[in-house]
């Protein structure tokens, strides 16, 4: 991972830092995004946001819903700022991806939108189970002991 963060080209756009708290990430997955040109102008400003967004598996096809993308004022065309985006994943991969979602509590959560080392954007899917309030209050006091234990070493230390 240290490598990629030293390439320029590698840049986080948006991350969906909620994701991990609500839910139980079990695997991931980087896939391609199908973009318009004002898009990828407005994401090299960082003005998107993927927290209120899911991947769906609809039709053979993975699409990215309610991600926000803002309008790119210099355009000629400009998009929508929230319209489905295709989501570029080989066929494989996509049958793995609508057998476990038809699972029982499993869906796909976009963790993090990035322009990777060639300066492509994509998207980090995470195929996930929804925490009940049990659980995020069990993983709530796992960082809090964490956090406690850290200060702890740093004084002693």
């Amino acid at each position: 991972m240290a490598k990629t963060q030293d390439n320029p080209n590698y840049k986080v756009i948006a991350e969906n830092r909620r994701a991990r708290f609500d839910y139980a990430i079990e695997d991931d997955l980087e896939c391609g995004i199908v973009l318009h040109g004002s898009e990828v102008k407005s994401l090299r400003r960082n003005t998107s946001n993927i927290a209120e967004s899911y991947a769906a598996v609809e039709e053979g096809e993975l699409w990215l819903v309610n991600s926000y993308i803002a309008p790119y004022e210099q355009a000629m065309f400009g998009h929508e700022d929230r319209r489905r985006r295709k989501l570029l994943v080989s066929k494989r991969e996509m049958a793995r991806l609508w057998n476990d979602t038809q699972r029982k509590g499993m869906t796909l959560v976009p963790l993090v939108l990035y322009f990777n080392h060639k300066g492509i954007a994509k998207v980090k899917i995470g195929i996930a189970k929804g925490k009940k309030n049990v659980d995020k209050r069990e993983s709530e006091a796992k960082r809090d002991w964490s956090r406690q234990k850290q200060r702890l070493l740093k004084q002693n230390g």
